[in-house]
């Protein structure tokens, strides 16, 4: 596959992505200090007391008594703050970083945050909807990131990104190539992948909800599928 590195993309409505910027900090933080850096024992305390248990959602099972858990409405947004391991986290947060500045950007902060937590729960939707009385729990950004990865490709398909491919081989690719071939991954291996720890449909999910959402959350005047690559020094930012 390939990650993400750079994506000169500048700001033009807000000075710095402070929603975004939290978020990521918040993800790590959760990630270290309760679910002890990947610590087995936080991990599974964590994930039973906040993760989304499609199972447990449906009323087909319950949680361990007598541990604390948050209400089984609230694990479509707690359960995208959780991550498995440092790798799980690392990939989630990159794909933010490198994204989601201009997406917050072309929203305003506040819309941009209702429209992350709304992809989660789409997200979170679509696995409990293919899963629906799994006890296997679904942790993770990933439907929230894949929500932001719809609404940058919508805004900006022709802005040039920096990329690491196969972990790598630098390479600068329009973005409706890069994220173009991860979309088509993601549907392959939700329609024909085997059985395994990653929740396609969740992924998807997130994805569509993002697609969606980028329609009518964005600025007034913030176009779709800009056909020109922006340049590199943005207009005066305004909050």
């Amino acid at each position: 596959m390939f990650v993400p590195l750079h994506d000169q993309n500048p700001l033009r409505y807000i000075r710095f992505p402070w929603v975004t910027r939290s978020i990521v900090v918040l993800n790590v933080l959760i990630f270290l200090l309760y679910q002890g850096g990947g610590n087995a024992e936080a991990e599974a305390r964590s994930v039973m007391a906040f993760g989304l248990i499609p199972s447990t959602l449906a009323g087909i099972h319950v949680r361990t008594p007598g541990i604390f858990h948050a209400p089984e409405y609230l694990t479509f947004i707690t359960s995208s703050f959780l991550h498995g391991d440092v790798w799980h986290l690392a990939g989630n947060m990159l794909f933010l970083w490198v994204f989601g500045d201009n997406v917050e950007d072309a929203m305003g902060p506040v819309r941009f945050l209702v429209f992350y937590l709304l992809c989660a729960i789409g997200g979170g939707l679509a696995h409990v909807a293919v899963a629906s009385g799994s006890d296997m729990a679904l942790i993770g950004a990933s439907g929230s990131v894949a929500g932001v990865i719809a609404a940058y490709l919508i805004l900006h398909p022709r802005v040039k990104i920096w990329i690491l491919l196969l972990f790598r081989i630098p390479l600068r690719l329009r973005t409706v190539w890069v994220l173009g071939f991860w979309i088509l991954w993601q549907v392959y291996s939700f329609l024909f992948g085997p059985p395994g720890e990653i929740s396609w449909a969740a992924h998807l999910g997130g994805f569509l909800t993002g697609a969606v959402l980028i329609l009518v959350m964005r600025r007034r005047g913030v176009p779709l599928l800009a056909r020109d690559e922006p340049a590199l020094i943005a207009a005066e930012p305004v909050i």
